[in-house]
């Protein structure tokens, strides 16, 4: 059953990129490169403490992240 649904699974998706074509990320003209590569690093500083469940996690993670 789980290699019949891989297989239509895999089927599926290929079909569709073939006929849609890959979905393209397009940002705002006045942002610039820089400043999204910027946001992007800032959103992988802050996903651990996010992450964190204990309150002795959060701290770590906020004295990591500052």
């Amino acid at each position: 059953m789980e290699n019949n649904w891989k297989g239509i699974e895999e089927a599926l998706t290929s079909k569709c990129q073939e006929v849609l074509g890959r979905k393209k990320h397009h940002h705002k003209e006045w942002i610039s490169r820089e400043t999204l590569d910027k946001i992007k690093k800032r959103k992988e500083k802050k996903t651990p403490n996010n992450d964190s469940r204990t309150r002795t996690e959060k701290v770590k993670a906020q004295a990591e992240y500052t």
